[in-house]
């Protein structure tokens, strides 16, 4: 089969292009060497965000474009989209007050916000949300909004709806190379599993490999390319619960830097990031001993608690692929997005440079309308068609009615089992749960609410091949699941695989 275009990597952005290719009409095939979102994807700070630092960097197409769909992709998925309010204390020594009343102001007024609430000055001696602050160092501050997401299961869900339109997904699939031949590409990809090699036929080739994107490129026949990628490495440690509200904060250091404070999977508290340059195989990534202790200092430089190491109960990091403009410190590197088109040598190239996980539509469309003229006319795509996605066919708001419902049509799921399922999978939870009138329905439960049901839905319908897959991609129960559980979950999918081969 000769494809419209071949995609490698199945990050946000690879998935992100597969589906809004797929649904005007293109035929789309996507590979992924690992996971879905088994790199920088699932390792994010969680954030549909305009990215409010970014406004001293003087990013103001990018912040612009980023607030503006914000409340899109909240439309999109208000399942595992779900608007916050950030607490920012006023430090003194830091950022005046009226520096960062002027940007809040920009932030709210520069992207079409429709439904989030407005910027409001709190008290923080009075106020509720001061409470867990060091009220004799910060008396006031200002609080905003913006969204956070289920990263890894946007990736998921983006693949999925691609997938029903027709694309073919392929996990634990690696480019091996690609060359061209005449008026298509032909890409090389091997099977993880046996080492079986094949080759995909393309008009167009998108080079969406994430922090691999320059060693890809090295493995593609054809003139080097001009851009270049820093690799930033960004890490984040996960603590008990440090507070009762739901409000999150976004604290400043006196290194320039600013770290959120974001409450998690509702028993822990989500601290980070870091920025650091990062060298050697991206997939090797872990946070650092020094990173740990950087972010529990910095946090317990505003919270009346303070935070050690020994409090960190789970940490992650990821390697960002920014583009280098030649910023002198990583945290000030553009998180903007480059789309490199290389089509000299016969069928095009694209290749994706940067990017953040709040404008990758955006930067699908973009890369689809810079593609045009090799492909049909029905898959170059404008920003005002707008789908939900699998799961989010709901309004915005009504997550809460639609989680009754569900509880009341099956009064067997317990209040915590019930949400976790609704956030996750919107309205195709009916798929999981079907036709059940008891948890026994389900089949057998391997901890934390997970059961064989959830399990079977995730092999068959999101690709998950590992427990990894299951506890840490499209779930987090890999924070309520203990060791020997987590391998019990490994050991039935395994089973389940060699059954599949045997038939």
């Amino acid at each position: 089969m000769l494809y419209d275009i071949a995609i490698i990597g199945g990050g946000i952005n690879g998935a992100g292009l597969a589906r809004e290719a797929a649904r005007r009409g293109g035929s789309v095939y996507l590979c992924e060497m690992n996971d879905l979102a088994s790199g920088t994807s699932s390792a994010a700070t969680k954030l549909i965000h305009g990215g409010l630092r970014y406004l001293e960097y003087y990013a103001f197409r990018l912040v612009h474009e980023a607030l503006t769909e914000r409340e899109v992709l909240w439309a999109m998925a208000p399942h595992i989209i779900k608007p916050l309010r950030f607490v920012l204390p006023h430090h003194k020594g830091l950022r005046p007050a009226w520096f960062l009343r002027l940007g809040l102001f920009m932030y709210d007024h520069m992207g079409g916000r429709k439904r989030l609430p407005v910027t409001r000055r709190v008290d923080l001696v009075n106020d509720g949300v001061g409470a867990p602050l060091k009220r004799d160092q910060f008396r006031f501050g200002f609080e905003y909004s913006d969204c956070w997401v289920d990263d890894a299961r946007l990736v998921v869900l983006n693949a999925r709806d691609a997938a029903d339109h027709g694309a073919t997904i392929e996990t634990r699939t690696r480019a091996v190379s690609a060359e061209r031949a005449g008026d298509r590409w032909l890409l090389t990809v091997e099977d993880a599993g046996n080492g079986e090699r094949r080759t995909i036929e393309a008009k167009v080739l998108i080079n969406a490999a994430g922090p691999w994107v320059a060693e890809m490129l090295d493995r593609i026949t054809g003139p080097r390319s001009a851009a270049r990628v820093r690799l930033v490495q960004g890490s984040h440690i996960v603590v008990r619960k440090l507070y009762d509200h739901d409000r999150c904060y976004i604290f400043q250091n006196a290194d320039g830097r600013i770290i959120f404070a974001i409450p998690y999977e509702d028993d822990f508290t989500l601290i980070g990031t870091t920025d650091l340059d990062y060298s050697g195989d991206p997939a090797a990534v872990k946070a650092s001993a020094d990173e740990i202790r950087y972010l529990a200092s910095a946090a317990s430089e505003y919270f009346v608690k303070p935070i050690t190491p020994e409090d960190v109960v789970w940490s992650y990091s990821g390697v960002r692929p920014l583009y280098d403009d030649g910023a002198s410190e990583a945290k000030a590197a553009t998180r903007d997005y480059v789309l490199e088109l290389d089509a000299k040598g016969g069928p095009a190239l694209l290749s994706v440079f940067g990017g953040k996980i709040t404008t990758y539509r955006r930067l699908a469309l973009h890369a689809l309308n810079k593609l045009k003229a090799f492909l049909p006319a029905a898959v170059s795509g404008s920003p005002n068609d707008v789908r939900p996605l699998p799961g989010g066919d709901f309004a915005v708001g009504e997550l809460a009615a639609f989680t009754d419902s569900t509880r009341a049509a099956y009064p067997w799921l317990s209040t915590r089992d019930a949400d976790r399922l609704c956030r996750s999978y919107g309205t195709r939870v009916a798929q999981i749960l079907g036709p059940a009138k008891s948890a026994a329905d389900l089949g057998r439960t391997f901890g934390a609410g997970l059961t064989e049901a959830e399990l079977v839905y995730l092999i068959e319908r999101e690709w998950a091949v590992t427990a990894a897959d299951v506890v840490w991609r499209r779930s987090k129960l890999g924070l309520r699941l203990t060791a020997v559980e987590i391998a019990e979950i490994d050991r039935f999918m395994a089973e389940r695989r060699q059954k599949a081969v045997a038939a």
